[in-house]
């Protein structure tokens, strides 16, 4: 009797796509976000006595919105082992609804001056080219385009790690940057690179860098070259260098906790990231607002881990529609609501000083078109950008045609199983 044919050894089973209901609990983080940084803009000038002071909502939402990103854009990039696809259809996510939000902010001037922070000269113009005004030492046309600096640093940061093979380091990378950010709040008080000369080199770095890193021709030197930009910029010349290291240690922290999902990565440097992060501001010499004092912080902090954590316990449930669908607008609704703001305080005047009642209906009637409008911009304009950024991404430059994939450093090895988020 012969013996029996060896079984085929099993392989293990991929893991599931990040689609459908499995996407709807980070729409939902990013609608709970939008609504805690319009809130925190909306309540001191429309009902000043509803401002919580124990925590800043703000920061809640943005840090909410910091560790979405670095747990779901690693993966896009991942998912797809192509670094000119991620920029493309990240270029299409990003800027359409961007410019034109500068575009309605600068017609808006000709009644509503521009904010004083934002430079008049070309490295104003620089800055809002390449998102990296907040690093720049300068401020965006609206209020709230400062946290796209650290989006932006993250992704050139991402690129960077990925084109040469380190990307699985997240935790180390998380915990380096939390070390980075307590060492950088006590030495360093006032940006070390100023001048409008920061921004001109960036700003050219920033367009060579990205033609090559899309264009596939020394994409890995480029793609290194722009992750050390980053990072200098953010230490040396943005306005608050222990905070921006702290928000990069916190987006990739939410990278680290995908690891830890995926079981390719432990959940310590998670913990030990979160300790530094907390602990950012308490012997930083740039520390004189309300909303780093220490009780304060530690609230914000807290909540905004804790919000993360309830909503990917819940990642597998079915969440309110509304929430979910805020989540898809929110981030139209994040960059429009803040000029509108202005807008509509300039036509009805000192809300404040008005009836508790007329507070109400004024913030009623507001949030009702901001909401509106940024449905509009999000189907009118995100949407279809995006659909022809994936359109563009799917198509192989002249220079992958002539080179392959050469210039990619450990980019198929790096190929995973998940599908393409649309966040």
């Amino acid at each position: 009797m012969s013996p029996p044919a060896a079984l085929p050894t099993p392989t293990p089973a991929p893991p599931p796509p990040v689609t459908g209901q499995r996407l709807a609990w980070l729409d939902a983080l990013r609608g709970l976000g939008a609504v805690a940084v319009l809130l925190e803009h909306l309540l001191p000038w429309f009902m000043p006595a509803l401002r919580p002071y124990w925590f800043n909502l703000g920061m809640y939402g943005v840090l909410v919105f910091f560790l979405v990103s670095g747990y779901i854009i690693p993966v896009s990039l991942e998912g797809r082992g192509d670094v000119r696809a991620f920029w493309i259809s990240r270029a299409f996510r990003l800027y359409p609804i961007y410019l034109l939000v500068v575009g309605f902010v600068l017609v808006m001037a000709f009644w509503l001056p521009v904010r004083e922070q934002v430079p008049r000269g070309l490295e104003g113009v620089a800055g809002h080219v390449t998102m990296l005004m907040d690093v720049l030492h300068m401020g965006g046309l609206a209020d709230t385009m400062w946290t796209l600096s650290y989006e932006m640093v993250f992704y050139l940061l991402v690129t960077a790690l990925f084109v040469r093979g380190l990307h699985l380091r997240s935790g180390l990378v998380a915990v380096v940057f939390g070390v980075v950010g307590i060492g950088a709040g006590l030495v360093l008080s006032a940006p070390l690179l100023g001048g409008p000369w920061p921004a001109y080199v960036a700003g050219v770095l920033f367009c060579v860098g990205m033609a090559c890193v899309v264009g596939g021709r020394f994409r890995t030197v480029a793609a290194c070259v722009l992750g050390v930009m980053a990072v200098v910029l953010t230490l040396f010349s943005g306005f608050v260098p222990w905070l921006g290291a702290t928000i990069l240690a916190v987006m990739f922290t939410g990278t680290a906790i995908r690891r830890w999902e995926q079981g390719t990565g432990g959940i310590a440097p998670v913990a030990a990231a979160a300790v530094l992060v907390a602990l950012a501001p308490v012997w930083s010499i740039q520390a004189g607002w309300w909303w780093v004092q220490p009780g304060v912080w530690f609230a914000t902090v807290g909540l905004a881990a804790a919000t993360f954590a309830g909503a990917m316990a819940l990642r597998g449930r079915r969440l309110p529609r509304p929430v979910v669908w805020l989540g898809l607008i929110s981030y139209s609704l994040y960059l429009l609501h803040h000029p509108l703001l202005r807008l509509f305080h300039a036509l009805v005047g000192d809300v404040t000083a008005m009836p508790q009642a007329v507070q109400l209906s004024v913030s009623a009637a507001f949030l009702a078109v901001v909401v509106g409008l940024s449905w509009l911009t999000y189907r009118y304009v995100e949407l279809p950008m995006q659909r022809l950024g994936r359109r563009l991404a799917h198509r192989p430059s002249s220079g992958e045609a002539a080179s392959g994939a050469s210039g990619e450093s450990g980019v198929s090895a790096a190929r995973s199983s998940f599908s393409e988020p649309t966040g």
